[in-house]
């Protein structure tokens, strides 16, 4: 296959994750990955920095969150629009590619590489969410608990979801930790 197929992100993308499976992050190398999609070292850095960037395959998740803070109606409830956000990322993003995103669970659990780098994904959907509430008119307190509330809540939902073995969806998982945090602050307002 020519190493500048249409499909070649993707390919490495599958190689790595494949191989980091079988071998473990920190013992598979870019070499290996090169190898096992059929590219050259050149492609790879095309494409990706490091293997941590092709396990963790860009940062779209901010960038949609900024775009539907944006787009939200300017009456709609600031948690709403983040709730609403979750769900759909639920349904579109996670759901489809559970196998994939339960196997990255799992490696980032065992590696403090990829654990680092996952907290600064978290890190930057934070900054993106916090960002896009003060643009709505939230002042900046309130920006920063409603972008920590949110990130928190899809965190403990997807380490949730994918130490599921009943397949339940991420959705009934959001559900179940929204009732949760929702439990815990009614607790602390009786006080």
């Amino acid at each position: 296959m020519a190493r500048w197929a249409p499909d070649t992100r993707e390919r490495l993308r599958a190689a790595a994750l494949a191989l980091f499976v079988e071998r473990g992050f920190e013992a598979t190398t870019v070499p290996d990955i090169v190898e096992r999609a059929g590219v050259t070292r050149r492609t790879f850095f095309r494409h990706f920095g490091d293997k941590r960037e092709v396990f963790f395959n860009g940062d779209e998740i901010p960038r949609l969150a900024t775009e539907m803070l944006a787009a939200a109606p300017a009456d709609m409830a600031p948690f709403a629009v983040a709730w609403n956000g979750l769900q759909t990322l639920a349904a579109e993003r996670f759901e489809p590619r559970r196998a994939e995103i339960v196997a990255a669970r799992r490696l980032i659990e065992a590696e403090p590489a990829l654990r680092e780098r996952d907290l600064q994904k978290q890190a930057d959907l934070r900054a993106a969410l916090t960002e896009g509430y003060v643009a709505r008119g939230a002042d900046a307190a309130q920006a920063r608990i409603l972008a920590g509330v949110a990130v928190e809540l899809l965190q403990v939902a997807l380490e949730q979801w994918a130490a599921d073995p009943t397949g339940i969806p991420l959705a009934r998982h959001l559900d179940r930790v929204r009732a949760g945090m929702v439990a815990v602050l009614r607790a602390e307002r009786a006080l």
